[in-house]
């Protein structure tokens, strides 16, 4: 099969994206290594995640994909190779990055009651400012939106996730206040927070923040390579 035919296939099964990431990424990460220690680890986890307990079952994987334990042991390192090159290129710019993505990034459970008459919201709303009747139980009464199954309560949701104007209240708002209705796209809202959890910047939200930043490399630079250099760089 020529070149120009194996390009068309992919194109034709929508290939040539993953074609493109992979390039990008092989050639982002050919400078680095792993220790002995390293490959050893990564191809136990490896072993352990696709359940590769034996050699038979080990040899039954790999005709079934199609690869040698030498090309096995490649993909088990594929990720940690990734993670070396995310330190290098993006480490010492995660903070600047965590502060300018932190309001997104903190976590919250609110709760929220949805009504479609303005009036009756009002009314709602004083009846569990005065205590007559509570924020859970009128929210399953009334809340016409799906929060109605949770009495109210959504979360915990990343403030990201959350809708803007929701949000913007949010960010002012004190644990167990409760705001007068407002008009939220189709709806009149009574928002109470519940609780915020402010993100930091440990272990796990590095990793999350490293793969943010290189899945953005990687597609700013998926745009820049056009199927001519694919179809050079698959020809050597």
């Amino acid at each position: 099969m020529q070149v120009k035919d194996v390009m068309s296939f992919l194109s034709r099964y929508q290939l040539m994206p993953q074609l493109l990431r992979g390039m990008i990424i092989d050639k982002a990460i050919a400078s680095f290594g792993c220790t002995e220690d390293e490959v050893k680890s990564a191809i136990l986890r490896f072993e352990i995640q696709y359940q590769l307990t034996s050699d038979s079952t080990k040899k039954d994987w790999l005709s079934s994909h199609f690869l040698t334990e030498k090309e096995m042991e490649k993909l088990a390192i594929h990720s940690l190779l990734i993670e070396k090159f995310q330190v290098t290129q993006w480490g010492n710019k995660l903070e600047p990055y965590f502060l300018k993505r932190k309001s997104h990034l903190d976590r919250v459970i609110y709760s929220i009651i949805k009504i479609s008459d303005p009036g009756l919201a009002q009314e709602l709303y004083f009846r569990i400012l005065e205590g007559e009747e509570s924020f859970t139980e009128i929210a399953r009464q009334y809340s016409q939106g799906k929060e109605a199954d949770t009495r109210g309560l959504l979360g915990p949701l990343a403030l990201g996730k959350v809708h803007p104007a929701i949000r913007q209240l949010l960010c002012v708002s004190q644990p167990g206040q409760i705001w007068l209705p407002r008009k939220i796209d189709d709806s009149f809202c009574i928002i109470r927070l519940e609780k915020l959890f402010p993100a930091q910047l440990d272990e796990p939200m590095r990793k999350k923040l490293l793969s943010e930043l290189f899945e953005d490399w990687v597609q700013a630079q998926i745009k820049q390579l056009n199927v001519n250099q694919a179809e050079e760089n698959l020809a050597l």
